[in-house]
């Protein structure tokens, strides 16, 4: 039980000091010998208290016992005799024995309270605190705080005679070291309760401690620590009211410390320093004079490398007797007193030493710091930053008024510091960021790659030798376990809001990396103006000063930097906070259970209070009462609190507890949870999902190697794609089939290899093109060049011909310039001819364009046969791209002909041009299948996007939502750009920027089924509907998906909302497959009305005037306001005869009429409903074998259909418009090479159409 308890702010209170028989002995040599000088004695642990601290009445202790903790006084009770020197100490067995909380170390823990010893002074001394972390084998942290205040070794004073015969008094003192430990890193709010300790300890005789101390550790103990999230708890501890920070989420701790400190005592180059070394995983050791330094600053540093996190050992506080840890040869993180500097510099190698009270960073061998350095440009961009920073409370308060209450001087300076401690985050962040910008590029998802040595490729050669130092560390290696696991967390939001709009855009694209020229421009431009900074930082994220940009030279896939105004952030806002009950006077059982009665009531209140307005904070108030409610053994209620998190926050719902009070439910409380439908799906979910949880993810993180083996088709494409060539599966294939030709179906290690070289050559030479200014000048920024030809003799003089993604140009020899040869849509021919020069006949290539009379020839020799082939397949490329309105077809171009170039380059036989033509898939398909869209077809297109561009193969769209766009708080322009939301198979939900169609979130995971429906609400909020029963809420601010709606118990199929008042909150309505239809109030997220339609299956429902329409399997049912079936219109009597059923409707009040489609049949029933002696109208589609879907726009009726099965029993989709009046077909659009799946409007301005997995594709239509 005790590793699913509700977590509390005390794991345990240890005191510590020397025995009291040897302070009566030293006290005595004193007195005899006189002095104290250089007097130290070895600490022990004296008493251990920890929870919990209370008994339950008799029936119940017997069961509490077993969870209980002896303790041990460490002071003699009043009696005659002194107990012997063995009462005084822990023992091993016995009724004497003290319960000690697991991870606890008594051994080392009084040297680490008494790091210098524990000292008998002859005069009280202030008293001192330090702070302690320990960590297990596992990796968990606890921390401590000490606090050692010096108490008269006996009470009273002692009387001796002297010499003289007169009397004199002698007073001793001893330190006494009170350690409070928690498992939460609450360094300042422990510090300040063992402050008000502290007033305690002072007014009270020694004899009394012992009550004093366990009364505040029994107080400690019933403070309960705050949820994840913008919830921060407030408790009274007289005099000083205290304050608990929450954690930022699940994944963070929770910062109590000033993150400003380092900066107090480095400059931002030696901070720098410190992270290079901490990233690089070197041997590091902190100094300070004070030992509270030592912790502050080494969990500073920790917190500065977020979302790294430290996986060497970590021990900042070393005492005097464990000096010889840092003779490990491991990495690690230590710290110790200053006066043992030279001492540590002398004996040890390799280490670096920091000296936090001079701010100076050396090593062990000389006295600077020969490591490889961060990066220039990510360290400059540091540098500027911390200059903004506003360190000093007192400049910040010199225009305030004085404080004349301390608590509100205490609640100023928490504001200025939480505020201070989110600009050092960020900074920081944005230093990290920039400094691993660029590994995403480099991994597989699929295959859990990274390819280290194209990403060291990528590196300014200055700064490699820094990249090999960081990759092979630990810290790296889990950072790209996250980034495998695309955890969304600060630094993938901050990354993905920071790209530039051109890096948004390539990601649409999968384009093989080459320079653009605007890359191009600004390299010659930076290299001119001899910039300091260094040309590899893609973008710094904004807040930085002046607004000027800065690219750089590898790699295009970095964006820019971008220097912005701090004043044009948003402020965050302040943190809400909970006040707990005054502890009560007594700690009896029935006055604890008061108090948490109370607290119970307390967040009861605060749950009504924000109940429709704060679901974030509504979440906070329930996961505390659930705590709660478990702690006083309320299971069910605990339950009750937790299941509601699925409604308001998902992101903080505590699985472990939550199936720990289920399996430990009594039978009473399990019949009882039965009868209560919610608590009765939480533990059907909770047992469900542990199963799954049986199966452990695939963790690991995989190196790319060459293969050492012969490679089959299989093995063949995990490889290309691990390498990072190209992802698409049949592009692979064809790929394999080039390198195969004419031999065994498998692939030899030495030509793979040979394949991989010279792709990767290409690319690298195509870094050091040098193009000519007016080059530059002409071609779009977005331009690349991917192929040049040798040095040829063309029609239009002499020179290199090269190609970019849009045109081939002439670079001529002699006077530096070019001329363009033709665009790739300009072509009309392309052959191969023969040119005679002497008595020899020159292969040369010919090209004719539309409108220039002549042909360019150009006697490429060799090469022509290549040049062949790649022109015809970027002409056959732009030519698909033009006429379908998708430019992936264009990229998809590129990518072959530059594989034809390695496939030619690594094989250099006589049938290379043969396999290499193999991979002309768009010249050949030019030939096999026409290429002209209808002319209808392409009026109405406008574009095509590829949701399923970032996976290896095309994903079904399942259902398809825009969301226009509008102006929020946040003022960003991301915001106010309308979206397009798509759900994919598995889970996966892209959404895009439907202004610019830019992908903007590459994969939110909701779920793991398919999702069957989607609507956006008013409420910035987007439901889903999935096959697993459950309604997904996307928040459309954070772009995650962190609440859910269990109430349904089949597939949800289908959600709607009144579309003339879609701002009430009372008109929204759900319905699954088993005929369960639910009226939400979605500012509560509560069922405000259940309805039951008895049908074979409920596929979906819409609003039309207030009324509720059904489509079951059968007939459209519309419903009564009270829910009961007001008419049935069934399937007509001559369709009745076909096995099939309604798949989709569309209503037509004002005309009455109801269109219908099934999913079978090629034809559209059209119904009148006010009429129902007017017969219905069949209505063939052409060429459609099913209707999957309909929409109306305008006065139109837009079908999707799935096309009747063509070679191979493959069929095609396409999007019939109805004329609604007519009743005709008015338009058939043909744009998919699989049925359409989904369609929906964007503002009756455009339709939308997503396909099945064959095509996976979106087609935007315009409408008329």
């Amino acid at each position: 039980m005790a590793d699913h308890l509700p977590p509390v702010l005390l794991e345990a209170c240890v005191v510590l000091g020397a025995s009291s028989d040897k302070l009566t002995e030293v006290y005595q040599a004193i007195n005899n010998n006189g002095s104290t000088e250089h007097l130290l004695l070895e600490p022990e642990v004296l008493y251990v208290l920890a929870p919990p601290f209370v008994s339950r009445p008799a029936a119940e202790s017997e069961a509490a016992r077993s969870h209980g903790t002896r303790r041990r006084s460490f002071l003699p009770k009043k009696r005659e005799h002194p107990p012997p020197a063995a009462a005084t100490s822990i023992q091993a067995d016995g009724s004497e024995d003290v319960s000690v909380p697991k991870d606890i170390d008594l051994m080392a823990l009084p040297q680490l309270c008494f790091p210098g010893g524990l000292q008998v002074t002859n005069e009280e001394k202030d008293e001192q605190f330090h702070f302690l972390v320990f960590t297990d084998v596992f990796g968990n942290k606890t921390h401590g705080v000490v606090m050692q205040c010096y108490r008269p070794i006996l009470e009273g004073t002692s009387v001796c005679k002297n010499a003289a015969g007169s009397f004199k008094f002698s007073k001793l003192f001893s330190a006494y070291g009170f350690c409070v430990i928690s498992k939460y890193p609450y360094f300042t709010a422990l510090k300040d309760c063992l402050s008000c300790l502290l007033i305690q300890l002072r007014s009270c005789h020694l004899s009394d401690m012992e009550e004093r101390v366990k009364e505040f550790a029994a107080k400690l103990a019933l403070v309960p620590i705050p949820p994840p999230g913008q919830l921060h708890l407030m408790f009274t501890l007289c005099p000083l009211t205290i304050i608990l920070p929450s954690r930022e989420d699940k994944d963070h701790p929770a910062v109590d410390l000033d993150l400003h400190l380092p900066f107090f005592c480095f400059r931002p180059k030696q901070l720098l320093q410190v992270l290079s070394c901490l990233l690089q995983e070197q041997r590091v050791v902190l100094f300070s004079a004070d030992w509270a330094r030592l912790t502050l600053v080494a969990e500073s540093f920790l917190l500065f490398l977020q979302p790294l996190s430290w996986q060497q050992p970590y021990v900042p506080v070393l005492a005097r007797g464990m000096l010889d840890f840092l003779m490990a040869p491991t990495a690690f993180l230590m710290g110790c007193h200053l006066s043992h500097f030279e001492e540590v510099a002398t004996e040890t190698d390799d280490l670096v030493l920091i000296n936090i009270d001079n701010g100076s960073v050396s090593t062990s061998c000389s006295e600077t710091l020969d490591l490889p350095e961060i990066p220039p440009a990510a360290a400059d961009c540091f540098t500027q930053r911390c200059q903004t920073l506003q360190i000093h409370f007192d400049l910040y308060q010199c225009h305030h008024a004085s404080g004349t209450d301390i608590s509100e001087q205490r609640a100023q300076r928490r504001a200025w510091q939480h505020k201070l401690n989110l600009d050092i985050q960020r900074i920081t962040l944005e230093l990290i960021i920039n400094i691993f910008r660029d590994v995403s590029s480099h991994l597989n998802y699929e295959h859990r790659v990274f390819n280290s040595e194209e990403f060291l490729k990528t590196r300014e050669p200055s700064e490699q030798l820094f990249y090999k130092q960081v990759l092979k560390t630990h810290i790296f290696h889990f950072f790209l376990k996250h980034r495998l696991n695309r955890k969304m967390d600060n630094f993938a939001r901050l990354e993905l809001s920071t790209r530039s709009e051109m890096q948004r855009m390539k990601a649409m694209v999968e384009v093989p990396r080459r320079p653009t020229m605007q890359e191009i421009q600004a390299r010659r431009k930076s290299s001119a103006t001899g910039s300091k900074m260094s040309k590899r930082l893609g973008m710094s994220l904004p807040n930085l000063r002046d607004d000027q940009t800065i690219s750089f030279q590898r790699n295009s896939m970095l964006p820019r930097i971008v220097m912005a105004d701090p004043a044009t952030r948003t402020p965050p806002k302040a943190p809400q906070v909970f006040k707990l009950p005054d502890f009560p006077a007594s700690l009896s059982f029935q006055s604890v259970q008061n108090y948490y009665s109370e607290l119970i009531q307390l967040l009861g209140k605060a749950i009504f209070s924000v109940q429709k307005e704060n679901s974030t904070l509504l979440a906070r108030f329930y996961y505390l009462r659930g705590f709660i409610n478990t702690l006083c053994q309320r299971r069910l209620d605990a339950l009750g609190d937790f299941q509601n998190l699925y409604k308001t926050d998902t992101a903080i719902f505590p699985t472990q507890l939550v199936t720990w009070l289920v399996d430990s439910l009594h039978r009473d409380e399990r019949a009882q949870a039965d009868t209560r439908p919610e608590l009765k799906r939480l533990i059907l979910k909770v047992k469900t999902e542990n199963e799954k949880l049986s199966v452990q993810p695939d963790d690991h993180v995989k190196k790319f190697e060459l293969p050492r083996k012969h490679l089959h088709q299989e093995e063949f494409v995990r490889c290309v794609q691990e390498c990072g060539i190209v992802k698409d599966v049949a592009t692979i294939h064809r790929l394999f089939d080039a390198l195969t030709n004419g031999q065994p179906k498998q692939v030899d290690p030495e030509l793979f290899r040979d394949f991989y070289t010279f792709w990767k050559k290409t690319e690298a030479e195509a870094q050091d093109f040098n193009l000519p200014s007016e080059v530059i000048d002409h071609l779009d920024n977005s331009e690349c060049v991917y192929k040049l030809s040798s040095c040829v003799k063309t029609s239009l003089g002499v020179g290199k011909i090269a190609m970019t993604q849009k045109r081939l140009i002439l670079l001529t020899v002699g006077r530096q310039g070019f001329l363009e040869i033709t665009k790739f849509r300009d072509i009309q021919e392309v052959k191969i001819a023969s040119a005679s020069f002497l008595l020899v006949r020159i292969p040369s290539l010919h090209i004719k364009t539309s409108g220039r009379v002549e042909v360019f020839e150009a006697n490429l020799k060799t090469e022509t046969e290549l040049w062949n082939l790649v022109v015809k397949e970027m002409w056959a490329g732009r030519k698909m791209a033009d006429q379908h309105k998708d430019p992936q077809y264009m990229t998809e171009a590129l990518t072959n002909v530059l594989l034809m170039d390695a496939v030619m380059g690594c094989l250099q036989t006589q049938r290379s041009i043969i396999a290499a033509s193999k991979l002309a898939y768009f010249d050949k398909i030019k030939h096999e299948v026409p290429m002209m869209v209808p002319k209808t077809t392409s009026e109405t297109l406008k574009h095509k996007i590829n949701p399923s561009l970032d996976l290896a193969e095309p994903q079904t769209v399942h259902v398809l939502l825009y969301t226009p766009g509008q102006l929020t708080s946040t003022g960003s322009k991301s915001e106010t750009n309308p979206k397009l939301w798509v759900a994919l198979s598995g889970g996966k939900v892209v959404v895009f920027d439907a202004a610019s169609w830019s992908m903007r979130q590459d994969c939110i995971q909701v779920g793991a089924s398919q999702l069957n429906c989607m609507l956006g609400l008013v409420q910035e909020q987007v439901w889903i509907g999935s096959q697993d029963s459950v309604i997904y809420i996307i928040d459309t601010h954070s772009m995650s998906c962190n609440k859910q709606l269990t109430e349904h118990r089949q597939e949800v199929t289908g959600l709607t909302v009144d579309p003339r008042d879609p701002h009430n909150s009372q008109q929204t309505y759900s319905c699954s497959s088993d005929g369960m239809i639910l009226q939400w109030d979605t500012a509560s997220l509560k069922v405000k009305r259940p309805l039951h339609l008895s049908c074979d299956r409920l596929s979906s429902i819409q609003i039309y005037d207030g009324t509720l329409w059904c489509c079951c399997g059968d007939c459209i049912v519309e419903l009564k306001k009270s829910g009961a079936p007001q008419r049935r219109i069934a399937l007509p009597d001559d369709v009745r005869s076909i096995p099939t059923s309604f798949s989709s409707f569309i209503f037509i009040p004002e005309r009455g009429q109801l269109w219908t489609g099934c999913a079978d049949s090629g034809e559209l029933c059209l119904l009148h409903t006010n009429n129902h002696r007017h017969p219905s109208k069949r209505i063939s589609l052409p060429g459609s074998s099913g209707v999957t879907c309909m929409i109306r726009v305008k006065d139109q009726i837009w079908v999707g259909c799935r096309g009747r099965s063509g070679i191979g029993g493959q069929c095609d989709g396409r999007v019939l418009v109805m004329d609604a009046e007519s009743h005709t077909v008015a338009k058939e659009l043909k744009a998919h090479s699989d049925s359409i799946h989904t369609l929906c409007s964007a503002e009756d301005r455009y339709v939308l159409s997503g396909s099945a997995r064959r095509d996976g594709k979106i087609a935007i239509w315009k409408v008329e």
